[in-house]
């Protein structure tokens, strides 16, 4: 036997894990009720091309929503969401504090985002929101397609459904329209803006 051979030390068994609190899966037709959206577990975010080279992200910490949703009868769903732009946060502050200027989002006259669904149709998982998106009491019909993405009930006993969604729109078109001329051509800021929805909804009936 070569004395450079050393006996490897007995792993001691593993503990075993705790079991995972269970999550109940719901048929997708079961999802008809009253929902409150939960933030904590949301994301409404933003982005757009910055100096036409790369891009900015961006989300808003404060915003409550709710919505009607009528699995046989989708015309028959609603949702409403209102936001407080001066939670925005890009992870730099001056620019934090530039886009709730008066350049911008002007939130000392304008504190609220509102989106307010005018019309809602569904084909299976697939789901297309209508509605009125008002910023700068300028107020703009957008439709926005969303991806129904689970059902649930989770440990605490609360019914959850989850939404994703994307549309793009014009800044402008909501007078936001600040910018600023690039010596190689082109603008500081996109005039497009991807406008992104990651939903969690809890059932309130």
């Amino acid at each position: 036997m070569s004395i450079f051979r050393r006996n490897k030390p007995t792993a001691a068994p593993a503990a075993p894990a705790a079991p995972a609190a269970p999550v109940a899966v719901l048929e997708r037709d079961s999802i008809t009720g009253a929902y409150v959206i939960d933030a904590s577990h949301s994301r409404l975010g933003f982005s757009a091309r910055h100096a036409m080279v790369t891009t900015v992200r961006g989300q808003f910490a404060d915003f409550d929503g709710t919505a009607t949703v009528d699995a046989e009868n989708p015309a028959a769903s609603s949702v409403t969401i209102n936001i407080r732009p001066a939670s925005i946060s890009t992870g730099t502050a001056d620019r934090d504090g530039h886009l709730v200027s008066g350049d911008f989002f002007d939130v000392e006259n304008f504190p609220a985002i509102t989106f307010v669904s005018t019309d809602v149709e569904r084909d299976g998982a697939e789901w297309t929101i209508t509605g009125d998106l008002t910023i700068k009491g300028v107020t703009k019909p957008v439709t926005i397609p969303f991806e129904e993405t689970g059902t649930a009930v989770d440990p605490f006993g609360n019914t959850r459904v989850g939404f994703e969604g994307a549309t793009t729109i014009n800044r402008k078109d909501w007078d936001l329209s600040w910018n600023a001329a690039l010596e190689t051509g082109g603008v500081l800021v996109s005039e497009k803006i991807k406008l992104e929805f990651d939903v969690s909804a809890i059932k309130s009936a």
